[in-house]
């Protein structure tokens, strides 16, 4: 058994430019845990899909209690290969995320969707999902709640990173406006959403 977490939110711009900003997130100030970002692997299918797989590290910081358990090398980076596929005929980004090293400790898996909708072609719907294990006996569930915790704030972060990029890129003077997952410090306006958490 592990933790999952479900996001779904809108954001006010078109699927393209999305695309565009997202190779373009880092560095930006709001994803600093993010160190390094090396692309693996990258080819476009027949039916012209794009293929990625890039390779970041991250800080990975333990929290305090963790810290007395657990020997000092966790608090070194951790390694997360992302793979993505751009599907330009059905308007969609798909990307899955996994770390690749301190797995027993705990592992996230990520699956994330930005569908350009066809409706409405200025908006792009996002769906975010995460699954957090871990397989150290006796202490997996405050674990896997830390790890909860820690994807929440770095999916702020990121969601922030994709607006700087977006801003950057196109040389606006004010952020796209995202309607999603918050925090009270965020310059944007209050989100919809539907997030569901199971244990």
């Amino acid at each position: 058994m592990g933790r999952y977490f479900c996001n779904e939110s809108e954001l006010n711009c078109a699927w393209d430019r999305i695309l565009s900003a997202f190779w373009q997130r880092y560095p930006n100030p709001f994803s600093t845990h993010v160190l390094t970002e090396d692309v693996l692997f990258r080819e476009v299918t027949p039916d012209n899909c794009l293929l990625s797989r890039r390779l970041f590290t991250k800080t990975n910081l333990l929290p305090r209690w963790a810290e007395r358990v657990f020997p000092s090398h966790l608090n070194r980076s951790v390694y997360i290969v992302e793979d993505s596929v751009v599907d330009p005929k059905a308007h969609t980004l798909t990307t899955h995320t996994l770390n690749v090293n301190h797995t027993r400790f705990m592992t996230v898996v990520e699956r994330c969707v930005f569908h350009g909708v066809e409706e409405r072609p200025s908006w792009t719907q996002i769906r975010r999902e995460a699954w957090i294990t871990s397989g150290v006996f006796g202490l997996s569930r405050p674990i896997q709640k830390f790890g909860l915790a820690r994807f929440k704030s770095n999916q702020v972060k990121s969601m922030k990173g994709l607006e700087y990029a977006l801003s950057k890129l196109h040389s606006e003077s004010q952020p796209s406006r995202i309607h999603g997952d918050q925090d009270q410090d965020s310059p944007l306006p209050p989100a919809t959403q539907k997030p569901q958490e199971y244990s």
